[in-house]
């Protein structure tokens, strides 16, 4: 019978019975902020959902809520013992990414809309549990940022530095070529940089798993900025080499063969090589383990400027309203906006 009752006790408990008091009426509010938001920016949580799941240069990002919530995970402990407070200016942050996603909307740039959609969310966070908190989950909440799809914006200048680094290393071996912007010719056929060969997928991901060693494994900044460094500089030289290696082959072994041997070797293997490299190469140099990443309490309880931001505090019904206002006078903007341009007077 022993067992019975246990089972029984086991599913009568619920996530809810696990959750602090002091956080059980924050995160009822943050839960409606965050879905008034999400339905406000509907379209463009869809279209970067969309290019998650269906572009593979950004692929990488459906692990980014995994890490936010795994660095969460991390200050459990911490997050338990702290209470949320509402922050009443945190409702100019929501104003600050609602009015870039109006921008973006209206103008239809989509990495604005993107940008303010993923900001309004990040700063109702900020609002709901307060400033003292917000800097304890400052490394999820800056992580959560890598959750915008970015990067076609500089596929032609990573074209034209591949290209230009596959040349170099194509006459450097003694294969004869002449190159074009990103056209590179050769005695066994003309070869092009295309865009999915720029090497962006590889640098946005490494940039993101860079940013994610820099503050769980680094506490010294020189340490930091020559991490930052290598993640951006290495996969662009690694990149160039793969598209030198590709054009190499196809001189002994025939264009199809190369293509197909640069999609398996080149497409995963090498890139994989290449992170394993960079990894190993920096293992020696952490100085802590993710465990110990970001301020903890007795640090955050030292800093004077923290206890002044918190006069401003709110109760968190007065921020969850203020949101929802933010949120219906930026929908509506949005909706009048093409109306008003329309009718607008010329001259």
């Amino acid at each position: 019978m022993q067992p019975k009752k246990l089972t029984q006790d086991w599913r009568q408990q619920s996530i809810a019975d696990h959750v602090p008091s002091a956080w059980k009426q924050p995160l009822v509010m943050l839960g409606l902020a965050v879905i008034a938001l999400v339905v406000l920016a509907a379209r463009e949580w869809g279209e970067m959902l969309h290019q998650w799941w269906n572009i593979d240069t950004y692929n990488h990002i459906l692990l980014v809520p995994v890490i936010v919530g795994w660095l969460v995970w991390l200050k459990r402990d911490e997050l338990g013992a702290a209470t949320p407070k509402g922050w009443l200016p945190g409702l100019g942050l929501v104003a600050v990414a609602l009015s870039l996603w109006t921008l973006g909307r209206i103008t239809g740039i989509n990495l604005f809309a993107h940008a303010g959609a993923v900001g309004a969310v990040m700063a109702a966070v900020v609002a709901i549990i307060g400033p003292r908190i917000s800097m304890l989950l400052a490394l999820p909440l800056a992580m959560t940022a890598f959750l915008v799809p970015f990067g076609d914006e500089i596929i032609p200048p990573l074209q034209m530095i591949t290209a230009e680094i596959a040349i170099w290393l194509t006459l450097a071996s003694g294969v004869p070529a002449e190159i074009d912007g990103i056209y590179i010719n050769t005695p066994v056929g003309l070869f092009i940089v295309a865009e999915a060969c720029s090497g962006v997928k590889f640098l946005i991901a490494m940039v993101t798993l860079a940013v994610l060693i820099c503050f769980t494994q680094f506490t010294s900044w020189i340490r930091r900025v020559a991490f930052m460094v290598a993640a951006i500089i290495v996969p662009i030289l690694a990149n160039g080499v793969r598209a030198w290696g590709t054009i190499y082959i196809a001189q002994s072994q025939g264009v199809e063969f190369a293509e197909g041997f640069d999609h398996i070797f080149y497409g995963w293997i090498f890139f994989a090589i290449v992170l394993v490299i960079m990894l190993g190469g920096a293992w020696r140099f952490f100085e802590r383990d993710p465990e110990e990443a970001g301020f903890t309490s007795e640090e955050l309880s030292a800093m004077s400027w923290i206890a002044r931001l918190e006069r401003f505090n709110g109760s968190h019904a007065v921020i969850l309203i203020g949101i929802t206002i933010l949120a219906v006078l930026a929908g509506i903007v949005v909706a009048l906006t093409p109306a008003v341009a329309i009718t607008a007077p010329i001259g």
